[in-house]
């Protein structure tokens, strides 16, 4: 008889004791649940932002706005891997207050409000502007820098004489859709100066700035010259453009995605940056 624990033994040890049925399966990485996850639904495909997980069900919103509840134990796929959600942890009020959606180290005590610069920051936009307060709202007014919109890039010579920048009194500009050959490039040529400094992105728009996953999509849709851009990507979401209060709606329901620096393109993210670091030196 082979004495127990002999390698030799086939019979002695029992081949159906322990979690034989998980052999080999990979458990699912725990997944906090955090306000604006994207989440995939493994058996139906639906794709959908974590709106809240109150206890046994998840309310996720679509990319049309509406929201669905599923429970918490439904197959959730992030990045096409299966995830098993858990609540987020509360952080303690001083950690959250560390740093600012532009990920600056925040101010550990209220400061006094700062009188504002001669300088300025121009960008071509109510939805630029609304986006540069969002996320760097807390380092401007730390500053004392103001942001103002153009309305258009069409107008920013006539904003510069009027303006009349100098010593002290610089002026930055964020242009959309700053690329060669671009009608923006012709019309911000030979305006540069010492104290000017004019920056743009790629995009068509700012709204391209966020990052589509934030919006539950591989990348924004591609929209034909022909067709207005703002309401050509409202047509693609299946949201309402017919008039102007439909495209400021659809523009604060993809602001409303936007939670700090992270969710912004770096494209974006550095020519903002640049302009602060401009109009505040000494």
């Amino acid at each position: 008889m082979t004495a127990p624990g002999n390698p030799n033994d086939r019979y002695g040890s029992d081949v159906l004791s322990g979690d034989w049925r998980s052999a080999g399966r990979v458990k699912p990485a725990q997944v906090p649940a955090e306000r604006g996850l994207v989440l995939e639904l493994a058996d139906s495909g639906f794709v959908g932002a974590l709106v809240r997980m109150q206890g046994r069900t998840v309310e996720l919103e679509d990319r049309h706005g509406k929201v669905r509840v599923f429970p918490v134990g439904s197959a959730f796929l992030v990045d096409g891997a299966p995830v098993v959600l858990v609540p987020a942890a509360k952080q303690p009020q001083s950690a959250t207050a560390l740093r600012t959606a532009s990920g600056s180290v925040a101010a550990s005590t209220p400061q006094p409000a700062r009188v504002a610069r001669a300088s300025r920051i121009f960008v071509e936009g109510r939805h630029d502007a609304e986006l540069v307060e969002k996320v760097w709202g807390a380092d401007l007014r730390g500053e004392g820098v103001v942001v103002e919109y153009l309305e258009g890039v069409d107008h920013l010579a006539e904003v510069l004489r009027e303006f009349r920048p100098g010593a002290g009194r610089r002026v930055g500009v964020l242009v959309d859709h700053l690329v060669a050959g671009s009608k923006e490039s012709r019309i911000t040529q030979g305006l540069q100066g010492e104290n000017v400094l004019i920056v743009g992105h790629p995009f068509i728009d700012v709204w391209q700035s966020v990052k589509p996953a934030r919006l539950g999509i591989d990348a924004w849709p591609t929209i034909p010259r022909s067709v207005e851009w703002k309401h050509g990507i409202c047509a693609a979401f299946g949201w309402p453009h017919d008039d102007q209060a439909d495209i400021a709606a659809a523009w604060q329901r993809i602001l409303s995605r936007v939670r700090s620096y992270q969710d912004l393109e770096p494209a974006l993210l550095g020519r903002v940056e640049e302009l602060i670091d401009f109009v505040t030196r000494d």
